[in-house]
């Protein structure tokens, strides 16, 4: 049987396709599986990225909401552990991956060797630590409830300017799958977030801290970004948004 071109789906069934694909790829929710990719489908996923961020930081901020009686480190704790069981550690695990290559003193070249490593090196052990025990810092913070949803939608967001600014640094990664991100439509989608208490002053903090790191990334990796820099920046935008909020409350 001759499988039907990518066009023959209706305009609906596209979007849903869409939306199902980015949240079985960026969360670990039991959703059914995703039986074909085609060509295209995880650039029109990434319009609905903002709606991953909805679905696991809505999951962290019930957690922290939630009148447990707990010390507010061991609420924290869980809101870490909910975090990370959310995503399935996929972006922590790119994060921790970039970190040991992006500070390698080694040429483009062999950096790129370096994020192709499945070991874990002192750079991304002590990363990724970092990354950690902030996280868990700023989630016992007694930020706002909605804090850790806004920081994910935004985070889901402004990965999407630099996967249209610079190129894939292997064509043939699934980062490259994920480029030419559609950012103005996961715009309209993160639209309800940014109406939150304190969301636009968390984007531009959040949004500048992720283009900075990527212009970094682009030019210790000769001038592209691979999907495990996509990884390190969505993390990157999810402290910094959390951060912004940790600010306005001192």
């Amino acid at each position: 049987m001759t499988r039907p071109p990518p066009d023959s789906r209706s305009f609906l069934r596209r979007h849903l396709d869409a939306a199902h694909l980015a949240l079985t790829f960026l969360t670990t929710f039991p959703l059914p599986h995703v039986r074909e990719v085609r060509e295209g489908d995880f650039g029109r996923a990434s319009a609905f990225y903002p709606l991953a961020g909805y679905a696991m930081g809505g999951a962290v901020a019930l957690v922290l909401w939630l009148p447990l009686p707990l010390p507010d480190g061991v609420r924290a704790a869980l809101g870490v552990g909910v975090w990370l069981a959310a995503t399935g550690m996929l972006h922590f695990d790119g994060l921790v991956d970039s970190a040991d290559a992006l500070f390698a003193m080694k040429t483009p070249e062999q950096r790129l060797a370096i994020l192709r490593d499945v070991h874990v090196g002192a750079f991304g052990l002590a990363t990724g630590v970092l990354a950690l025990v902030t996280l868990w810092s700023l989630l016992g913070a007694a930020l706002p409830p909605h804090a850790p949803l806004v920081a994910a939608v935004l985070a889901r967001l402004g990965v999407l300017l630099p996967m249209n600014l610079y190129p894939a640094a292997r064509a043939e990664s699934l980062g490259a799958r994920s480029r030419e991100g559609r950012f103005l439509p996961a715009l309209l989608l993160a639209l309800p977030a940014l109406l939150l208490p304190g969301a636009w002053a968390a984007a531009l903090v959040a949004l500048g801290g992720t283009l900075l790191a990527a212009h970094f990334a682009a030019r210790r990796l000769g001038g592209g970004l691979s999907g495990d820099v996509y990884g390190l920046l969505i993390v990157t935008g999810e402290l910094l948004a959390l951060g912004a909020y940790a600010w306005g409350r001192a």
